[in-house]
């Protein structure tokens, strides 16, 4: 429908106009009713709806509505599947719909800088760009049903340790390259219809306050049409958040914020089209879910509940199967043990936590999967709610297990270990889990572990299990997707969206991870997660995009469809894949890129590229990844933006960050206009490595050298070993007088000239 929103600010007061700019209450935006504004509900995301119920509490944490839980982000991009995230997303909007809420708040895709964060559940990866991709299909979907998302929590904000107050400081290069590029993509691609900001500040200022980060690049640089809402109580002053580009704050803050702002425009403080523009923004949102609203909508819970039991069996990752223990046969003794197998953890706490249509407990999906000629019995074996052994219910496993065939212990981390408002301490299991697992297999040698977790866990034990299926946080149809995979009536397909270290302190952030006081220092720059562990060659536990499947896949014929190209081209990489084992099976395919002649500090490789591809036995299909100039640029922080060095980059492609089995080149040409000046201070090294002054360097050197005649070779010889950080000026102190400074001046001109 087309309404004149300008027109339709100019009949408002200048205190509706201020009014819009806060909430009605905990879920709702104001309306007014004299010109047609309605009131519209937002509410909890992002793996399910999580609507609350009218007059429960006030801080909106209780008592929701039944929807589907799907699986937690951890899990979801260990799929690598846009498509199914997609779909996840459709049926998210569709159940928005049938409970009139016009927009879900999530995706999550902040970065896991470390395993510890409380939070790592909701978010989805370490790396920027399957990140963003995973983010933008989610919104994809969400929004394709005419419901909107809220992308968040923009931006840096990566603990749960003071996360009101806390400071990230991060310098320019690794904000842009990292923690904004996880963001980037998913609004560039996919518009969501609003951003949610942090609580946190970002270099000194209050993302809620942060112009550069709100108004600069989210909306003039990246076009972000929608508007910006602040996390629940991230409001630190409320017209300096309006000026630095804060739309909407909430939840209702009884008419205080309504108040700051009218006086501040009725004081000057405040330009009054400032406030038209952010009521503008606001409108667009609020009559887009007007129009969008489908009247007596309905969902199929059961439709649903199994799509999210194909998302949780394309999410979880098959970590460890020795001598093939995987899938178990349907026969035998199987003793299933743990309290999670009855009690299952299918997902994170805090604002996400949803009221599941139904739950499939674990046990029972086993005893149905398991069929009539397999024998099953079940064992505590520890409380969730103790870390001690409890020795009657360790023995009563550990005889149980002597007597099966096979053992199928579930272990994880129980709801106190993780969850929103605080981080975790160290990554180890239940000390009372990890001495059943080692009590276990001494007397039971086939042991599989099945974890549930929403994010990396310490194995000291893994020695001790023959295989370990990681299943995340999988959602309210986890039984059934575990007892599919571990019969092998699906075949796991999960690759890590993060890494698994061995232990906290080969995590690049160990040293200065929570910060101190409020200063949470990002001294690892750029190297996180993989590029770290690449770059110093520390050995995880299990590398990033690593996971098993139940058949095998071969890679070969990698060919680019050009040798060269200039980085405001595209290139083209194919790669052939065959499925080598005897059952169907889905294989991802992962793209790297490595700059081979950087002058700066970059990582040994980065994603820029992943597929997943469904083959079945001796199948064979092409695989094609398409590369921009953002595959292959850094964030130049003079020119303030991206740029490509000229040189050779060699494309990667593995079946995970560590395991690479293609490589190939290609010549990029820098199309950057840098604009950089020389001075007499710029040294001998940078400048003979700018090809266009190095020409002029060598032909200077021959001529006066200050260690003497020597030929130009020569000279660039000894220069490059010798002078490289010598300044400019060091060539005139060491002439002996044969160079005046207006010569220098003189050189100078040539070298920016050329330059």
């Amino acid at each position: 429908m087309d309404r004149d929103i300008k027109q339709l600010i100019e009949q408002m007061t200048l205190e509706e106009k201020a009014g819009l700019c806060s909430g009605l209450d905990f879920w709702h935006l104001k309306g007014i009713e004299r010109l047609g504004i309605p009131s519209i509900m937002v509410t909890d995301g992002p793996h399910g709806l999580r609507k609350q119920r009218e007059g429960t509490d006030h801080v909106g944490l209780f008592d929701s509505v039944p929807a589907t839980c799907f699986p937690s982000a951890a899990g979801v991009a260990s799929s690598w599947d846009r498509d199914l995230i997609r779909r996840m997303g459709e049926a998210l909007g569709e159940e928005c719909q049938a409970e009139d809420v016009a927009v879900l708040l999530g995706p999550g895709a902040n970065i896991k800088r470390s395993p510890l964060c409380g939070r790592n559940f909701e978010y989805f990866s370490e790396d920027p760009y399957l990140s963003s991709e995973m983010a933008a299909s989610h919104i994809q979907g969400v929004q394709s049903q005419g419901v909107g998302t809220s992308l968040k929590h923009f931006a840096a904000n990566n603990q749960e340790h003071r996360r009101m107050t806390s400071d990230s400081v991060v310098d320019e290069r690794t904000l842009r390259e990292i923690y904004l590029a996880s963001f980037e993509g998913a609004v560039k691609q996919a518009q969501p219809w609003t951003v949610m900001c942090s609580y946190n500040k970002v270099n000194g200022t209050f993302v809620s306050e942060n112009e550069y980060l709100l108004t600069d690049i989210l909306k003039d640089e990246w076009g972000l049409e929608g508007f910006v809402v602040s996390d629940w109580g991230a409001v630190n002053e409320r017209t300096d958040g309006l000026a630095a580009g804060l739309e909407l704050e909430m939840p209702a803050s009884g008419g205080a914020g309504d108040r700051q702002i009218v006086d501040a425009v009725r004081n000057g403080k405040l330009p009054e089209e400032k406030l038209d523009r952010a009521v503008e923004r606001l409108l667009s949102i609020i009559f887009k879910a007007v129009d969008n609203k489908k009247p007596n909508a309905s969902y199929d819970p059961e439709a649903h509940h199994r799509l999210a039991r194909e998302v949780a069996r394309e999410s979880m990752v098959l970590l460890k199967n020795e001598e093939g223990i995987l899938p178990l046969r349907r026969e035998g003794k199987i003793a299933v043990i743990g309290e999670l197998a009855v009690k299952a953890r299918y997902q994170g706490g805090g604002s996400s936590h949803i009221k599941p249509t139904k739950l499939e407990e674990i046990r029972e999906e086993i005893v149905k999967s398991a069929g009539s000629r397999a024998q099953v019995t079940y064992e505590q074996g520890y409380k969730l709610d103790s870390d001690a052994t409890d020795i009657q219910l360790a023995t009563e496993a550990v005889r149980a297990a002597a007597q099966a065939d096979v053992a199928v212990l579930f272990a994880g981390l129980p709801d106190r270990y993780e969850s929103e408002g605080y981080d975790r301490t160290h990554l180890r299991l239940p000390e009372n889990q990890i001495e059943l697992i080692r009590a276990l297999a001494a007397e039971q040698p086939n042991l599989v572990v099945v974890l549930s977790n929403g994010s990396p866990v310490e194995m000291p034990w893994i020695s001790s299990a023959k295989a370990v299926l990681e299943a995340y946080l999988g959602g309210q149809a986890l039984g059934g997707a575990i007892a599919d995979l571990l019969f092998g009536d699906a075949n796991p397909c999960g690759k890590l969206a993060e890494t698994f270290p061995k232990r906290i302190e080969d995590n690049p952030s160990y040293l200065f991870y929570f910060g101190e006081g409020d200063r949470a220092e990002y001294r690892e720059g750029i190297f996180v997660g993989y590029r770290y562990y690449d770059a110093k060659k520390v050995e995880p536990l299990f590398p990033f995009g690593y996971g098993l499947s139940y058949t095998t896949f071969m890679y070969s014929d990698l060919a680019l469809d050009r040798a060269q190209f200039r980085d405001d081209e595209k290139v083209t990489v194919s790669v052939k894949v065959v499925n080598t084992g005897n059952r169907s099976g889905k294989e991802i395919v992962q793209l790297y890129v490595r700059d081979k002649e950087t002058t700066v500090i970059r990582p040994v490789k980065e994603l820029k590229g992943y597929a997943k591809v469904e083959l079945h036995p001796g199948e064979r299909k092409t695989v094609s990844f398409t590369l921009n100039k953002r595959s292959f640029a850094f964030y130049d922080t003079e020119m303030k933006d991206w740029r490509v060095e000229t040189g050779e980059f060699e494309i990667l492609i593995g079946k995970s960050s560590s395991d690479i089995v293609l490589t190939g080149n290609v010549q990029v040409q820098s199309t950057a206009v840098r604009n950089k000046k020389y001075t007499r201070n710029s040294t001998i090294g940078d400048l003979m490595q700018d090809p266009a002054t190095r020409p002029i360097l060598t032909d200077l050197l021959a001529k006066r050298s200050p260690f003497g005649s020597v030929d130009a070779g020569e000279a660039s010889d000894l220069m490059e070993a010798m002078m490289k950080d010598m300044p400019l000026r060091g060539l005139a102190a060491f002439s002996g007088g044969a160079m005046s400074e207006e010569a220098l001046e003189g050189i100078l001109a040539a070298l920016n000239q050329a330059g």
